[in-house]
């Protein structure tokens, strides 16, 4: 449930509250471990501090023993025992009575170590000082001539507060806090900074991606950063551009194709009238141009069929070793008295010698009839077609030129386009529908080469074909 509330938040929201949260649990993780090592450090100064207060203690008992030859007055004058904990006023100490071993001078008792010293006798009874003597506690014997006289014992420190420094702990924790006040208050506005400064452009990006869904492919970001969200921005803009392109093209590929259609079915409408209302005799003429439209049509069909197929990949390609040579001499015997028929010549140039390549037999004939037809329409008699081959070391190079008339420089790139056409009217006489050259180019791709257009020598235009050679 308390996740379900959290992601109704916004990212940045969201992205606040955890920078904030992991900011809060590493303050108080560092301030519970520093207060913990503090009274852990503390308390063991405080413990070294008290054995370097037994050590001065203990020499001026052994003494005081020594005089008194018993602990009796000790027992019944309680103040006697305090005497014995303090120098004396004007009394100077020895060296070793006031100095640790290598150590500097002991200082004033301000933590109350002293009271947490007790006297014991030869036979562990108490004498003087702490009473609540435990065997868990640190002992040393008091000697005198050798002879251990009694025991003097001391109760360790348990927390800070028994050591009577209270308000230098109460001190330490208000620095603690102070310092973690001001850790949650960067904390927060670093959060802050990154929830709404470093998310403004992903938050720009989401906006216009809602805007792009609903439809809106002019919609572009304004991001410039080299970083992820940089390369988001431009990957983006690249894709709102690639989807109003398709749409673009889909609403002409629609135009187109309803045109196309209307055309020829105007023609049957009007033919079929023509004959009912008997303005046109029922002839073999009649006959013949009516089958003609129902041809051109089939055709259009068929070719919206075979590029919807090889758009979506679902051509079946059967790849098999192939002579490129002997493919291509079939092919020029087939087109060459229909290109002859027309007034135009056909050349065909190869290197001597196999030109092997792994391929679709039947696709790359479909392609080259499709180059040569388009070819033999738009190429005025007298003319001519050139075909011939180039080798390069991975590679055949087909090249299929004709002569005038050429095509634009601007329309070039676009003759592999659907419906693409130079000339509407021209094409509609000769019978194209602008697909043959995008199948062409859905074929090459296939099979893992390249094709493009350029102005020919010849005067007309000069598609050249890569295919990648076979292995020898």
């Amino acid at each position: 449930m308390q996740s379900g509330r959290f992601a109704r938040f916004g990212i940045s929201a969201r992205l606040f509250l955890a920078v904030l949260t992991t900011a809060v649990l590493m303050v108080a993780l560092v301030g519970g471990t520093t207060r913990w090592n503090f009274e852990r450090g503390f308390l063991g100064y405080l413990n070294e501090l008290a054995v370097e207060r037994m050590g001065f203690v203990l020499p001026r008992v052994s003494r005081y023993y020594a005089d008194k030859g018993n602990w009796d007055h000790l027992r019944e004058e309680p103040r006697a025992w305090f005497h014995l904990l303090r120098p004396v006023p004007g009394q100077e100490l020895p060296a070793d009575a006031i100095r640790g071993p290598g150590g500097p001078p002991l200082a004033s008792d301000l933590t109350g170590a002293m009271l947490r010293l007790g006297l014991l006798d030869a036979q562990q009874q108490w004498v003087a000082g702490f009473r609540d003597i435990t065997p868990s506690m640190q002992r040393q014997p008091v000697e005198v001539n050798g002879q251990t006289v009694g025991w003097l014992v001391l109760a360790p420190f348990q927390s800070v507060a028994d050591g009577g420094d209270q308000r230098f702990q109460q001190g330490q924790g208000r620095a603690v806090i102070a310092i973690a006040a001001l850790a949650l208050v960067l904390a927060a506005l670093i959060a802050w900074w990154v929830s709404r400064v470093l998310l403004a452009p992903v938050k720009r990006v989401a906006e216009a991606t809602h805007r792009l869904a609903a439809g809106q492919h002019d919609t572009r970001v304004n991001v410039n950063s080299p970083d992820e969200v940089g390369q988001l921005a431009r990957d983006f803009n690249h894709l709102a551009h690639t989807l109003a392109r398709n749409e673009a093209l889909r609403r002409e590929f629609i135009a187109d194709v309803s045109h196309e259609l209307r055309t020829p079915l105007a023609v049957l409408r009007g033919e079929l009238e023509a004959l009912e209302d008997g303005i046109r005799p029922m002839d073999r003429q009649a006959v013949a141009s009516l089958q003609g439209e129902v041809k051109q049509l089939g055709q259009l069909v068929d070719d919206l069929y075979e590029l919807a197929l090889s758009d979506a990949g679902a051509l079946s390609y059967r790849m098999a070793p192939v002579d490129l040579g002997t493919l291509l001499h079939r092919l020029t015997e087939t087109h060459h008295h229909r290109i002859e028929a027309q007034g135009l010549q056909l050349h065909l140039t190869l290197p001597e010698g196999p030109l092997p390549l792994v391929a679709d037999e039947g696709r790359l004939q479909q392609l080259f009839d499709n180059l040569l037809e388009n070819s033999r329409r738009y190429t005025d008699a007298p003319g001519q077609i050139r075909l011939q081959v180039q080798a390069s070391a991975q590679h055949w190079w087909i090249d299929v030129e004709d002569s005038a008339p050429g095509v634009p420089e601007a329309a070039l790139s676009q003759l592999f386009e659907r419906f693409f056409r130079v000339d509407a009217s021209r094409s509609r006489a000769t019978g194209g529908a602008g697909l043959g050259l995008a199948i062409c180019r859905n074929i090459v791709l296939a099979h893992e080469g390249q094709i493009s257009a350029q102005a020919s020598p010849l005067g007309g235009v000069w598609i050249r074909v890569q295919l990648p050679r076979a292995a020898t």
